[in-house]
């Protein structure tokens, strides 16, 4: 693969993951969306479709890694550093452009989002519909809930390598969409399972600039957290997997 292939294939998977990750937050959150109020069990199911569509498009140009968590797993894992770069550009370029993609598909919803006279709907802050917010803001708990939940990701999908015949089947995108729904499903509930630095930051970048009324604030002092955790997650894989197998 060259670099622009790399580069190409993970700015249009992760921008798909975001579309579908950031949109279906949105669905279930914004007022007058057909969605709003559906729960967490439908968030969790729209980010693993979310993998599942996105992986699917760049596996043949990039690998579909679509998270530097899982670049930076493989490397260590490899040793191969030289186009953890370009994954990673690639990676968060994507999650802007989904972002904003997202954003325009709810363009009416986040204009509706003002005082309505004589509604009990108030403005709600918007962040959460792009990146991560803990449900107990303790630094040290959500670094050790986004590493191992990030571990437990990218540990297994470095496993899945040695089944013969899945990457070749297709197969591989199905089961790691359905890993990142159990994981949404069984550990999400503390952070929000970033468990991907570009999909909490490259979001969060865009809604600090986004023109949402009354959106709230972008949390920059939360924002090292999900970029921490999910990148010591995946390293940490690396290393399990390098050694054990």
């Amino acid at each position: 693969m060259s670099n622009g292939d790399i580069f190409v294939g993970e700015v249009i998977g992760t921008a798909i993951l975001i579309l579908f990750g950031a949109g279906v937050c949105a669905a279930v959150s914004l007022r007058y969306s057909k969605a709003r109020a559906s729960g967490w069990v439908v968030i969790a199911f729209g980010w693993g479709f979310g993998v599942l569509a996105g992986a699917y498009t760049a596996a043949p140009l990039s690998g579909g890694h679509l998270n530097p968590a899982v670049t930076i797993g493989i490397a260590v894992d490899t040793g191969t550093w030289d186009t953890v770069w370009v994954y990673v550009l690639g990676q968060m370029v994507g999650a802007m452009l989904g972002a904003v993609l997202a954003y325009l598909v709810y363009l009416a919803q986040f204009q509706a989002n003002v005082p309505k006279v004589g509604s009990a709907d108030e403005p709600m802050p918007t962040l959460g519909i792009f990146s991560t917010i803990p449900e107990i803001r303790n630094p040290v708990a959500n670094i050790v809930t986004e590493t191992i939940a990030t571990t437990a990701l990218v540990l297994p999908v470095l496993a899945f390598g040695l089944t013969k015949g899945l990457g070749e089947s297709g197969t591989q995108a199905l089961i790691v969409s359905l890993l990142v729904v159990g994981i949404g499903l069984s550990l999400g509930g503390p952070t929000g399972y970033a468990i991907n630095p570009a999909r909490d930051l490259g979001p969060r970048i865009v809604h600090t600039f986004l023109p949402i009324p009354n959106k709230g604030t972008s949390d920059w002092g939360y924002a090292w957290v999900p970029v921490v955790g999910p990148l010591l997650g995946g390293a940490l894989a690396g290393l399990i997997y390098n050694a054990a197998f």
